[in-house]
């Protein structure tokens, strides 16, 4: 065996997704030298970071303060039943140093609030929203604009599911401008479907694997909604960016 022969090469994992047409060698590239930060190991967090260890994102962080429940097993496709009581962010950096060993994952059991946020997120490449309350949500989303970070966001409710991209033109203080009285997509108590969450998690790894790659369009600009019950999706326009007088963006 030579040492230029194919069985003297190192396996390739991302040998199919570098075959793709205009993301090849330098989308590789970049996506391993990238700093990807996911808030919220749940539901969404789980196959989300799932796909981007397996694709080669160079930093993964992983921000979440809550424990593995039985509940979330049916869908918190990171945790078996022995993950039960553990952080979830250990947790997950132990069954995706599995799938991708060359990714540099970091765990952060905090919190994200106001206070913290922008020290959490700055130095990320992009963030993904993981979160199921529009609390958290207002939070990452208002230091993501500051900082200039694009957000692949989703969220889950019964039967249907969101994604869009929020940037410096399409914000979510745009479509959400106050918080709502109550978190209808929240975890809590709710009905929720397993396969659904898989469905919108691999959708927001997509996103930040086109932002940082520089690989086709985003979905900023777009809330893409699908009905789990007929499989379709549909997209709505979201209204450009406007500064309001005192700063805050409105459509």
């Amino acid at each position: 065996m030579t040492p230029s022969s194919p069985e003297s090469r190192a396996p390739d994992p991302f040998v199919r997704q570098r075959a793709l047409t205009g993301f090849g060698a330098a989308g590789q590239r970049a996506l391993s030298g990238a700093s990807v930060v996911l808030v919220g190991v749940g539901g969404l967090g789980c196959p989300a970071a799932q796909y981007l260890a397996a694709a080669g994102v160079g930093r993964l962080t992983l921000i979440d303060s809550d424990h593995v429940s039985v509940t979330n097993l049916h869908r918190q496709i990171l945790f078996g039943p022995d993950a039960v009581g553990r952080p979830k962010v250990h947790a997950a950096v132990g069954a995706l140093r599995l799938i991708a060993p060359g990714v540099d994952v970091r765990p952060m059991l905090r919190r994200v609030d106001e206070h913290n946020a922008r020290e959490l997120l700055a130095g990320h490449d992009v963030i993904v929203d993981g979160t199921d309350t529009f609390a958290a949500r207002h939070v990452i989303a208002d230091a993501a604009a500051e900082l200039d970070i694009p957000v692949a966001w989703g969220a889950v409710s019964g039967w249907h599911g969101q994604v869009t991209v929020f940037t410096r033109e399409s914000r979510m203080r745009a479509l959400f401008p106050e918080q709502p009285g109550e978190d209808l997509d929240s975890c809590e108590g709710g009905a929720v479907l397993g396969t659904l969450c898989g469905q919108v998690g691999a959708a927001l790894a997509t996103e930040a694997l086109k932002i940082v790659s520089g690989t086709g369009s985003t979905l900023a600009g777009t809330l893409a909604v699908v009905d789990a019950r007929t499989g379709r999706w549909r997209e709505i326009a979201l209204a450009p960016v406007r500064e309001r007088e005192d700063g805050r963006a409105r459509a």
